[in-house]
C-alpha cells in the first residue's frame, strides 16, 4: 500500500471511529424507557408554518410566509381533486374544520401550532391535543388494524420499532379533516406512514408519507421538527373552542 493510500485509509478509519462514537453518544443521550426503547414522553410543539400551508407560500392576510414542508415541493393532486382544493382555499375562512373545533386528524394534529403531550409505555403512546379534546393512541404491542375498521377522525395507529425510529401505520380515516388551513385535503382512502425519531433529547424529527388514490397521483412526504416545551411549570390548557358561541351563558371569574 502506498504512503498516500495508507494515510487516506488511516483518515477514513479515524473518521469512521469518530462517527461511531458520536452515534453511540447520541444513542445514550436520548431518553429511554426501562425496556431501552426511545421515550417520546413530554410536551412537544412545532415552530414550522406547516399548518398554514404545507406547500411553499408567500405571506397573506391569514398566514405568514413559509418555505413549505413537502419533500417533493408540491402535493401531487389528481386534476379533479385540485379543483376541489382550490374551492377549499377560496372558502377557507369559513370551511376549515379547525374553525368548527373539529378534530384535526393525522398528520395535521402533529404540526398544528399548539403544544401536545405524549405519554408513553411499552404497549402504546397516548397523544393529548388541546383543540377539540383530541386523544390518539398509537399501539406498539404488535397488534394489527381491525379487519373491518370503522372510519375514525384520528385514524387507527399501529406502530413498530425500526432501531430507534418509531414507524406508525395509520389507516381507517374519515374524510372530514383537512391537512392545513389552505384547504389541502384527503378522502376516506387516506393512508399515512409516520416516522418519529430523536435528533437530540429535546428535538424530534417527524415525517409522514401520505397516499390516497382518490386525491393524489402519487405518495408524498412532509417533514417537520418538533421541539420539547421546557418552560418551568408548563402544562396543557384545554381549548374549549366548541363552547365559545355559548360563552355568554357561562359565569366568568369576577362575575357576581
Amino acid at each position: 500500500m502506498s504512503g498516500n493510500l495508507l494515510k487516506a485509509s488511516r483518515h477514513l478509519a479515524v473518521a469512521l471511529a469518530a462517527f461511531v462514537l458520536s452515534a453511540q453518544a447520541h444513542a445514550q443521550d436520548i431518553p429511554r424507557l426501562p425496556s431501552g426503547k426511545p421515550d417520546f414522553s413530554g410536551v412537544w410543539q412545532t415552530l414550522s408554518e406547516a399548518d398554514y400551508d404545507l406547500e411553499p407560500h408567500v405571506g397573506r392576510r391569514d398566514a405568514p410566509p413559509g418555505q413549505g414542508v413537502v419533500a417533493e415541493g408540491k402535493i401531487p393532486y389528481l386534476p379533479e381533486a385540485l379543483e376541489l382544493r382550490q374551492d377549499n382555499y377560496e372558502n377557507r375562512m369559513q370551511d376549515d374544520p379547525r374553525l368548527k373545533c373539529w378534530s384535526l386528524g393525522v398528520p395535521r394534529s402533529v404540526y398544528h401550532p399548539t403544544p401536545f403531550q405524549v405519554f408513553q409505555r411499552d404497549s402504546d403512546l397516548t397523544l393529548i391535543h388541546r383543540l377539540g379534546h383530541q386523544t390518539r393512541t398509537i399501539h406498539t404491542n404488535g397488534s394489527l388494524h381491525p379487519e373491518d375498521g370503522e372510519e375514525l377522525w384520528m385514524g387507527d395507529s399501529r406502530g413498530k420499532w425500526e432501531g430507534d425510529t418509531l414507524v406508525v401505520d395509520v389507516d381507517d380515516f374519515n374524510a372530514e379533516t383537512w391537512l392545513d388551513r389552505a384547504g389541502n385535503f384527503h378522502s376516506e382512502d387516506l393512508h399515512v406512514v409516520e416516522r418519529w425519531s430523536f435528533v437530540d433529547k429535546d428535538t424530534i424529527a417527524y415525517s409522514a408519507t401520505l397516499e390516497d388514490p382518490q386525491v393524489f397521483s402519487a405518495s408524498w412526504t412532509i417533514n417537520v421538527l418538533l421541539h420539547r416545551r421546557r418552560d418551568p411549570g408548563f402544562v396543557l390548557i384545554e381549548d374549549y373552542c366548541q363552547t365559545l358561541e355559548y360563552d355568554q351563558f357561562y359565569p366568568h371569574k369576577g362575575d357576581k
